[in-house]
């Protein structure tokens, strides 16, 4: 089959590089999964050896990965878990299976050493500060505490005093058990862990009780829209808003993104377009004639004016709207379809 795909597709030379070198200097920035480890019932960690051009992270950051699904290239954002300078130079991310997660649930259940992903670059601001605070907490729920694992794996020599509360529903889906309690036990953090189907969901009034001294720590916070939303209110409540920190599901962004109809106006076509594919591939694939660049959301050799409507930045979910006359610029290789909108093509 893949030779057959090979005679009948019209390739160039670098096409047939990549085939022998995907991972070169000056290919399009991509990584080969060397190894994947269970975590959980439905979480694994995936290995990943970077390319050539791959610029290193900050212990906290995501990376946007690129994988085909059925034919199709389907973009999320993962939060780095290894450590900044591995020996073999690999990365690491931890997938959590999501419910009608297309993604996720193909990771998780398929992926296998030897395949090939794109990458872009690590990004995020849900990192560690130069000093360390003297007094860190970290409230984590579900797949929430990939990121922070990151930072602990990578500093938790530099930090003195650290809390962890971390939520899941039994004490089997706590992703990274055994090494979170390991740190527990040699006393190099205080572990409190949440089983909500048992324990009910974790409230803002009893994290003030289980962690007296809240308002004295630097809070870095990742899990579900909802418990974050509550930890806002109550640190802007407490007047300590510039303590907390905080990190959202970006997977649960792009998976309900609803997509929707598509127009480009001055070359008058319409097309359907969901929620994860990039706009600039929905309109090659219809015969717009698309301008680009690096394809990564770097050289912004793709940016348009949205004349309308709404569309949704796929490295971090940020929704932009815009209204006849708002002259609103987007980079549509980053950016997919949240709604019907009126590119100005």
């Amino acid at each position: 089959m893949q030779l057959a795909e090979l005679i009948a597709t019209p390739l160039v030379p670098s096409d047939f590089v990549d085939l022998i070198d995907p991972l070169r200097n000056g290919a399009d920035l991509r990584g080969r999964v060397v190894a994947v480890h269970p975590e959980t019932r439905d979480a694994v960690s995936i290995v990943i050896k970077p390319g050539r051009g791959w610029q290193g992270h900050v212990p906290g950051q995501y990376v946007r990965i690129g994988v085909d699904v059925d034919g199709v290239r389907q973009w999320r954002t993962y939060s780095l878990t290894s450590p900044v300078n591995r020996p073999d130079g690999c990365i690491a991310i931890t997938v959590k299976a999501i419910p009608d997660g297309v993604v996720s649930n193909h990771l998780v259940r398929k992926a296998a050493p030897g395949l090939v992903l794109q990458l872009d670059q690590a990004a995020g601001e849900f990192v560690l500060p130069t000093p360390r605070p003297a007094k860190v907490l970290f409230v984590t729920a579900g797949s929430g505490v990939t990121p922070v694992v990151g930072m602990l794996r990578n500093a938790a020599d530099e930090l003195e005093d650290v809390v962890v509360v971390h939520s899941a529903p039994t004490a089997n889906d706590v992703i990274f058990a055994g090494e979170l309690r390991q740190l527990a036990k040699d006393g190099r953090i205080r572990l409190v862990e949440k089983h909500t189907d048992t324990d009910g969901m974790l409230s803002t009034d009893e994290l003030a009780a289980l962690v007296p001294d809240l308002a004295e720590r630097q809070t870095w916070a990742c899990g579900p829209t909802g418990m974050l939303d509550a930890l806002e209110t109550h640190f802007e409540g407490a007047g300590i808003a510039d303590r907390l920190h905080t990190e959202r599901f970006r997977a649960n962004v792009l998976v309900t993104g609803e997509g929707g109809t598509v127009s480009f106006t001055m070359q008058a076509v319409t097309v359907e377009s969901d929620g994860a594919t990039p706009l600039l591939d929905s309109g090659e694939a219809a015969g717009v004639l698309m301008p680009s660049g690096c394809r990564m959301g770097i050289c912004f050799g793709c940016v348009v004016p949205l004349r309308s409507g709404a569309v949704r930045d796929l490295r971090d979910g940020t929704l932009t709207t815009a209204a006849e006359g708002d002259g609103v610029l987007i980079q549509t290789c980053v950016s997919a379809a949240a709604g019907a909108c009126d590119i100005e093509l």
